[in-house]
């Protein structure tokens, strides 16, 4: 019996490499659209999200230096159409698309970076009107940023030639197409407000919305915005718009234009000037004549017919000022004086020292009166007080006793004797008399009776 054949056993890594490897081999680079969903950004600038559409979803991935050349911001809820190698990634054994382009489905992904941009610095202030710089009315040094090989920088120069020539143009040389154009403007820009230029061009001739897209950068619209010098921006034909062209001071809509704003016609600056002279020198006519009428008048009034006649009139017056003031101030003084008197004689009636004397003498009048009183209440009292001394001096005990009559207290308790039976043998007594008092001892107590 023949022995089986042993099956070949692959590992995970084996498949998987397979798997890879298939997959890059027959399916390789794919266009593939989709929303994105998931996405985000590593520290390390990849970025990573998943497309899908309403049965299916598949990762992705865009590294670095592809996702850098997009001109968009991509986010969550965008149709995007990518193109990408169809891979597997080995670690998790998942199959994903490793992105080398992306376009916005619809839109263009230029067009839909410049209203993304466009969105941003608007709502950053970059195009308020309120900080829009006036054009200088004749500047004499302009700089002007543009590529020197180019249209733009011929037209202009043609059109400053003709309407005023003397001018000092500083040109600084930048490409104006291409990934380093941008940074090249933006240093035009900085060296040529450094060097304080009056006003300040930069632009380019007419292309395509690729071939103007330096002037969308947003490094290029933030130094139109920062700089101090008026700057005019003229880039491609009138219906071009760039970013730039609401960040600048004045949007012109060719270079052409944009040198016509910046100076003016020589003859029609001379005719102003002109014109200006004319009505100079009419005013000053008509001033002249003014001043004419009016000197006729003076000479003519009676001012200078008459001048020492005037004088007098002017001295007579003053004369009868003079003296009204005198008696004025006169009877001013009399009357302050009267008033000053009045003032001191109040003042010597409230002094300290007459008051007290007052009250002095109002103290010895009281004292006075207060004695009087005291002697005629005294007197008053005494009258009424004798009869009562009478009548009590008749009602005293002591009064009665001296009649011959005895008050006797039993001792030593002195209790008053009122009846004979209080007191027994040999009880002391003390005796009150009229005069004086006596102790004495009971040697018989005989019984009364009541008749």
């Amino acid at each position: 019996m023949a022995q089986a054949q042993q099956p070949e056993i692959w590992s995970v890594s084996q498949l998987t490499r397979r798997v890879k490897s298939l997959l890059e081999t027959e399916i390789s680079y794919v266009w593939v659209s989709g929303e994105i969903s998931n996405f985000r950004v590593s520290p390390a600038g990849h970025a990573y999200f998943t497309l899908k559409d309403a049965e299916s979803q598949v990762e992705a991935v865009m590294f670095r230096g592809k996702f850098m050349q997009v001109k968009f911001g991509p986010e969550n809820g965008l149709e995007v159409i990518v193109h990408g190698l169809v891979t597997v990634y080995e670690k998790r054994g998942s199959y994903q698309i490793v992105c080398e382009e992306m376009q916005p489905k619809g839109m263009g992904a230029l067009q839909l970076a410049f209203e993304k941009l466009r969105r941003k610095l608007e709502a950053e202030g970059l195009f308020d009107p309120a900080h829009k710089k006036r054009l200088p009315l004749l500047p004499k040094r302009i700089g002007i940023v543009t590529s020197p090989t180019g249209a733009a920088i011929r037209d202009i120069l043609n059109v400053i030639q003709r309407r005023f020539a003397n001018v000092h143009i500083l040109l600084f040389p930048a490409r104006v197409q291409g990934e380093a154009a941008a940074e090249e403007i933006v240093e035009g820009i900085r060296v040529l407000d450094r060097w304080g230029v009056d006003v300040m061009i930069v632009g380019r001739g007419g292309g395509s919305l690729e071939d103007l897209w330096p002037f969308n950068e947003e490094v290029v619209v933030r130094a139109v915005y920062e700089v101090t010098t008026p700057v005019i921006s003229a880039v491609g034909h009138e219906i071009d718009f760039t970013l730039c062209d609401f960040a600048a001071d004045v949007r012109a809509p060719t270079p052409s234009a944009a040198a016509e704003l910046v100076v003016q016609e020589q003859e029609n600056l001379l005719a102003q000037v002109r014109q200006l002279g004319q009505r100079l020198g009419k005013g000053l006519r008509g001033y002249l004549e003014r001043a004419r009428h009016r000197l006729r008048l003076a000479r003519s009034s009676y001012v200078f017919k008459r001048p020492a006649e005037i004088a007098r009139q002017r001295r007579q017056q003053t004369d009868e000022l003079r003296m009204r003031l005198e008696a004025g101030l006169r009877g001013l003084v009399t009357e302050r004086k009267v008033r000053f008197e009045r003032a001191l004689h109040a003042l010597a009636l409230l002094s300290p020292a007459n008051q007290l004397q007052r009250m002095r003498e109002r103290l010895a009048g009281n004292r006075v009166r207060l004695v009087q009183a005291g002697t005629s209440l005294l007197e008053r009292l005494r009258g009424r007080l004798g009869p009562v001394l009478a009548k009590l001096h008749a009602l005293s005990p002591l009064a009665i006793l001296s009649r011959g009559y005895t008050l006797a207290w039993r001792l030593p308790e002195r209790a008053l004797v009122r009846e004979a039976k209080q007191l027994a043998r040999e009880d002391k007594l003390l005796l009150k008399f009229g005069s004086g008092s006596a102790v004495a001892a009971v040697e018989t107590v005989e019984g009364t009776s009541h008749g």
